[in-house]
């Protein structure tokens, strides 16, 4: 009897036992059914940001970032390596082109955008800023335009080793050790990337925009840039340049020598925003003005 009544104290406590996992699994599965729902909803909605669509009546968006006032001293380096490569003008010094002021006040390489615009016009960047030489020992251009997910591609024309570090939105760091090779990589993520060189030529340095939509441009030696076939309707628009002063020095390393050098640091970006409205098959002109004190 005692072991007629343990065998049917203990059968009903199996199977609550079985029906709990069955139910448990049940959970899981729908739990991980769920969350793959809402991941894909999320994907969806971040991939829908910008929609492209036919633009009807579209405006254009002129302007220029001109500077006012005393000019500061431009940023330059002592060439400290590869004098023959680097500076075969035998200057013994390098601009590091972080602010171009025209004969008329244009300040070059300033990226001009349009904000949180969600729909327009397909990408049409312009090819040049996705391609990357480095040259005598700069990075050209110094201003690059790529748009999410599009490839950047780089080359040097230098006889000596360059890197490519980028960090920020992208975190890539590529030797090239050969001339006129060029290689590839795709820019997945939208932001900011800052490039140097850790071959050594510790001045060399440009940036990088990983652009979501097409409304991006770089200002010209006179300052100027335009948008065209823009939806009608009132944006922000918003100037940004790197900035121009010197913050200080880092330590940094040279892969080919293996020793420590000293690389400069800049100071923060600047931006300039202004409200813009747009009126079907019309011009509107947006000039901005900058100075050392705004």
């Amino acid at each position: 009897m005692g072991i007629a009544n343990f065998t049917l104290v203990r059968m009903p406590a199996r199977r609550r036992a079985m029906s709990w996992g069955i139910n448990m699994r049940r959970v899981v599965l729908r739990y991980l059914f769920l969350t793959f729902l809402l991941a894909a909803s999320v994907a969806a909605f971040a991939q829908g940001d910008y929609r492209v669509i036919s633009v009807v009546d579209g405006g254009t968006i002129s302007g220029t970032v001109k500077w006012s006032g005393g000019v500061p001293h431009a940023l330059s380096f002592p060439v400290t390596k590869d004098p023959e490569i680097c500076d075969p003008e035998a200057k013994k010094s390098v601009d590091m082109e972080r602010l171009i002021i025209g004969p008329q006040g244009g300040i070059a390489n300033t990226v001009v955008y349009l904000k949180d615009i969600s729909r327009g016009k397909a990408m049409d960047l312009p090819e040049q800023r996705r391609h990357l030489d480095q040259k005598h020992c700069r990075y050209i251009p110094h201003i690059l335009l790529v748009p999410e997910n599009g490839n950047l591609s780089m080359m040097s024309s230098d006889a000596t080793l360059h890197t490519i570090h980028m960090d920020g939105a992208a975190t890539f760091n590529l030797p090239f050790p050969f001339v006129d090779r060029p290689t590839t990589r795709t820019m997945s993520s939208p932001g900011l990337v800052h490039l140097r060189c850790n071959g050594g030529h510790v001045w060399m340095n440009a940036e990088m925009m990983v652009v979501e939509h097409p409304y991006y441009a770089v200002t010209d030696e006179s300052g100027r840039f335009q948008f065209t076939n823009v939806p009608p309707g009132t944006y922000q628009i918003v100037a940004w340049h790197e900035g121009w002063g010197l913050a200080g020095k880092e330590q940094a390393y040279d892969v080919l020598t293996e020793h420590s050098v000293q690389r400069p640091l800049f100071t923060e970006p600047k931006t300039w925003a202004k409200s813009v409205t747009v009126s079907g098959n019309q011009v509107s002109t947006v000039d901005f003005v900058v100075s050392n004190n705004k």
